[in-house]
């Protein structure tokens, strides 16, 4: 078993809010350059659409937080890198160092770069169309976009090679290719237009702006697609309004419908290796520098250069086979499917984050074998769930003195005390849960 790494990831996004908020100011959430200050240092999040970095690029990430920051990285449930415990006054110098490394294209844009795409894109042969170049594309253009800055960092764009594996993260702008490739599905709430693969970019960023000015006729300055009132809603109408006025021809299609929900874990890359690459998971999604620099040297040697962090918080290896996952596991990395680690997640916790009532982290690795296999699980520290994802998952809730409240999707929560708290967490996890209405 690795160790259990220590107390540190990140609120990367909150449950569905159940009213429409009206924002009163721009959204708090770090970047690379605006630096959040936490119990244990500052905090900086590098956004990395679609999880790719050259090795590089890695190890200059691995670099940076040895030399500023705890000498650990922490990847986000939107396949971003965070580094923690950073020291007072050092963002000059982190930003030198990534701006060296090709990590701030666009300094003013580097808190919208929020992208997610299918990661065994092009790899598995499982997809309509490998996303990866349309990545690359709507990041130019993003970076490029007078108006892209007022987006919130919150803000979140994905690209599905057509497996579906996108559509739990209910991105605000979602790109879904066809099937045969040639047309891709461009969606913004209810709204949707297929246009040309290679026009699926500057879709994308059309259907931004369209969400952009709804938002300010709404006067509720929305940070995501789902705040919107349903009065201010992007129409179907305005987004293929808005294509024709850019020149991009709308694909009319016979085709039948690519997947709305995800398949199941098969279309994800959880670990293991296979179609050309090796992927790893990180125990609560946290590697130390020495870590990283292995996966690093592993695509820097074996693969091609490249590596992609998966919103699933680990770390696929285009190019190296399956000899590699030995020192991989060695290092603490999680290779086997059958790992406990696979189903746990935890919020920061103690001592990071100042309004957490515990060490949820440090219990999450002393409970691990609780329930394995069964339902996933998330620990979070206080009712605000930082960091809690999407779907059908058991919720671990301090409350402090010890206790921990514990629910289920349809079930009342119950709240048991630490010493009990294995017993209900293994009975929890292997409930199968009742489905609840969808927000």
């Amino acid at each position: 078993m690795p160790p259990a790494p220590s107390n540190r990831p990140d609120p990367d996004e909150n449950p569905v809010p159940s009213v429409t908020p009206v924002r009163d100011r721009g959204d708090a959430c770090p970047g690379a350059l605006r630096l959040h200050t936490a119990d244990d240092g500052a905090l900086a999040r590098v956004r990395v659409p679609a999880g790719v970095l050259s090795a590089a690029q890695a190890y200059a990430l691995a670099d940076a937080a040895e030399r500023l920051g705890d000498g650990a990285l922490d990847i986000t449930s939107r396949g971003n890198v965070q580094l923690r415990g950073l020291e007072p006054g050092c963002g000059g110098e982190l930003a030198r160092l990534l701006d060296a490394a090709g990590l701030l294209p666009a300094p003013r844009h580097e808190r919208v770069r929020n992208v997610v795409a299918s990661p065994l894109s092009g790899l598995d042969g499982r997809g309509h169309l490998d996303v990866q170049p349309l990545v690359r594309d709507l990041d130019a253009l993003l970076c490029a976009s007078a108006r892209a800055p007022e987006l919130s960092g919150r803000f979140l764009f994905a690209l599905d090679d057509g497996r579906g594996d996108m559509a739990e993260f209910a991105a605000d702008v979602m790109l879904l290719a066809e099937p045969g490739g040639a047309a891709v599905r461009v969606t913004v709430g209810g709204a949707a237009v297929r246009v040309r693969a290679e026009d699926g970019p500057r879709a994308m960023l059309l259907a931004a702006n369209a969400f952009l000015d709804a938002a300010a006729a709404s006067g509720t300055r929305a940070w995501r697609v789902r705040e919107l009132p349903a009065a201010h809603a992007v129409s179907a109408a305005d987004l293929r309004a808005r294509v024709a006025a850019a020149g991009l021809a709308a694909v009319a299609t016979a085709s039948p419908p690519c997947p709305d929900r995800a398949p199941g874990r098969e279309s994800r890359p959880l670990v293991g290796a296979g179609h050309g690459a090796v992927y790893v998971a990180a125990p609560l999604g946290r590697l130390r520098a020495a870590q990283w620099r292995l996966v690093a040297g592993v695509a820097e040697r074996y693969g091609t250069g490249e590596l992609r962090v998966t919103p699933w918080r680990g770390v696929v290896v285009p190019g190296a086979g399956p000899e590699r996952l030995g020192a991989l596991e060695a290092a603490g990395l999680v290779t086997d499917p059958a790992s406990p680690w696979l189903g746990v997640g935890a919020c920061t916790g103690r001592p990071g984050c100042a309004k957490s009532l515990a060490d949820v982290r440090a219990d999450a690795t002393d409970l691990l074998p609780a329930g394995a296999g069964g339902l996933p699980v998330h620990w979070s520290g206080c009712e605000r769930r930082c960091g809690h994802p999407r779907g059908a998952r058991v919720d671990v809730v301090a409350t402090g003195d010890a206790h921990y409240q514990v629910s289920t999707p349809g079930a009342p929560p119950r709240t048991v005390p630490l010493t009990e708290l294995a017993g209900a967490l293994a009975a929890a996890r292997t409930t199968t849960p009742t489905k609840t209405p969808t927000k």
